[in-house]
């Protein structure tokens, strides 16, 4: 295991609104304050997206789990913001719930949100860690410097 040491910083609010893509109000929102490393959670609803619900197999490099979803499920969830040379790297881990299903798993893709999700945002100071591609298994993953 390795590890950094920080603090919180600046605290942010966030609403989204319906038809929202997830992931590109936070890219843009992490540009526009220019986020280098950030925590947060979220709860709300999204209406329809992707998510990876794991590897297909427990082997490496590991294949998705592609699943689709539509009309409207209860979400809540927690992400992480780090940022490298091609801009902000979200990852984003939710639990969705709709009638009696349940799925969990990695946000991706054009996720639109359903009425609102609201979100806290932690920005981390003097975090040293980035984002990069692991050649051991082709994932954009947590480096720490």
């Amino acid at each position: 295991m390795r590890y950094t040491k920080g603090s919180i910083s600046r605290i942010f609010v966030l609403k989204f609104e319906d038809d929202d893509i997830v992931l590109d109000e936070l890219d843009a929102f992490a540009r526009r304050e220019k986020l280098k490393a950030a925590t947060f959670v979220f709860l709300g609803a999204l209406k329809k997206g992707h998510i990876v619900t794991g590897p297909k197999k427990p082997v490496i490099p590991p294949e998705p789990n592609w699943a689709r979803f539509k009309d409207g499920w209860e979400v809540m969830g927690i992400g992480t913001i780090f940022t490298n040379s091609r801009g902000p790297q979200i990852h984003i881990h939710t639990s969705m719930g709709k009638k009696k299903k349940v799925i969990t798993g990695c946000v991706r893709k054009d996720s639109k949100v359903f009425l609102v999700i609201e979100a806290i945002v932690f920005e981390l100071k003097g975090v040293k860690a980035t984002k990069a591609i692991d050649p051991k298994t082709g994932l954009n993953l947590l480096k720490i410097l």
